[in-house]
């Protein structure tokens, strides 16, 4: 799903649109018990209720595409008679009313997800008939030919709030605050099936994480029966790796730095498209050498993609570039610099030693006092 796709879905969930038919929940223990289940038809729910619902399910699709919204493929297996997939359908084929298939539900989930607090798993059978659309893409809500039928589950930490005084109105005083379990945004969920196209895509679906480092492998393998996918961290550190493992001993700054000016330059070209840029094996060599990696270091390319990122594998431009920050470290000194200002900063060889230089022609702030810069302070200094 792009980021289109899974907006249209979003806007399902308010009062004037909502798809939601039914909507089920088990609250769960930090020892795994089920302490409540709840069943009802969303429509029945108190309004106040059903907002706070609505913020909810909005959450679940909500983050970066590629890094807390990964659009997983069942593979082969678990599309076969008794796969993950079969389960769904049931479960989604049922509208959530049929006891044993919910309880199967929550108790794979609970086997599977791996918190050590208190949650609340929170189910919703919804269906959205899909409006048609013009070539100009308006839409024609009386031209619709398919009804899109989905399941979404959300997994909601719930934890105590803090203590503190409070002002008791009715006694007119201040007093000790009563301490309540509080429901919070989703850690993690799902939609099945995924809505790709506009339409019904039973081969796939859409996990969301709240942390892109945090991804629950158990989970996505065993309730969902999808491949693990790479992390957003770990598509950084495999980029990290490749371009360590291809400029060797030699690696310089200013080559590095080309790199990510690259990438960021691609990721402007296609910010409009609605499909996240990913880069293949072959994509990535062409940003190598448009960035002026030298050809002798381009040999191992290949071989060096495939040992830290896999023969196949592609890595989103969002995951691996630095668009809001561009760090220089020593163990001692920490510069950050705005991506596209990165050419400020130079290495020199000053008195035998290797230095980073950054030319000043305006102003430095140190602790937030303006200074002055050493040399003329008419012709600018350096720092």
């Amino acid at each position: 799903m792009n980021k289109k796709e899974i907006l249209e879905i979003r806007k399902q969930f308010t009062p004037a649109n909502c798809a939601i038919t039914r909507i089920c929940g088990c609250y769960v223990d930090h020892e795994k018990n089920k302490k409540l289940e709840s069943k009802d038809a969303f429509l029945s729910l108190p309004e106040e209720e059903a907002f706070k619902y609505f913020d909810i399910f909005k959450k679940t699709l909500s983050g970066t595409v590629g890094r807390n919204m990964l659009n997983l493929e069942f593979p082969i297996e678990a599309e076969m008679p008794g796969g993950t997939q079969e389960f769904l359908l049931k479960l989604r084929a049922s509208r959530l009313e049929d006891d044993m298939l919910l309880e199967e539900f929550y108790d794979k989930v609970i086997a599977t997800y791996d918190y050590g607090e208190n949650y609340y798993i929170i189910l919703i059978h919804g269906m959205y008939d899909i409006p048609g659309k013009t070539t100009d893409d308006l839409e024609m809500f009386d031209a619709s030919d398919e009804v899109y039928e989905f399941l979404l589950m959300s997994i909601c930490p719930v934890a105590l709030s803090k203590a503190g005084l409070c002002y008791n109105a009715q006694d007119n005083r201040i007093e000790d605050r009563v301490r309540d379990w509080l429901v919070d945004m989703p850690d993690k969920g799902f939609l099945f099936p995924a809505f790709n196209d506009r339409g019904t895509d039973l081969h796939s679906m859409l996990y969301y994480t709240k942390k892109s480092s945090e991804l629950q492998p158990e989970m996505i393998s065993q309730l969902l029966g999808a491949h693990m996918p790479m992390s957003a961290d770990d598509q950084k550190e495999s980029f990290q790796m490749l371009i360590e493992d291809t400029l060797g001993d030699d690696s310089d700054y200013e080559t590095v730095r080309n790199i990510h000016e690259t990438l960021n330059g691609l990721i402007e070209e296609h910010k409009e498209e609605p499909e996240p840029l990913a880069l293949d094996k072959t994509e990535m060599r062409k940003v190598f050498e448009q960035s002026g990696v030298e050809a002798e270091k381009m040999e191992d390319f290949d071989r060096s993609f495939e040992e830290n990122a896999g023969e196949k594998a592609s890595l989103l431009a969002s995951n691996i570039a630095e668009t809001r920050k561009f760090s220089i470290e020593t163990p001692d000194i920490l510069i950050k610099v705005s991506p596209d200002r990165a050419d400020l900063v130079e290495t020199r060889i000053i008195d035998g030693r290797q230095c980073i230089v950054i030319p000043v022609d305006d102003h430095i702030e140190v602790n937030g006092i303006q200074v002055k810069t050493i040399g003329d302070k008419k012709d600018g200094g350096v720092l």
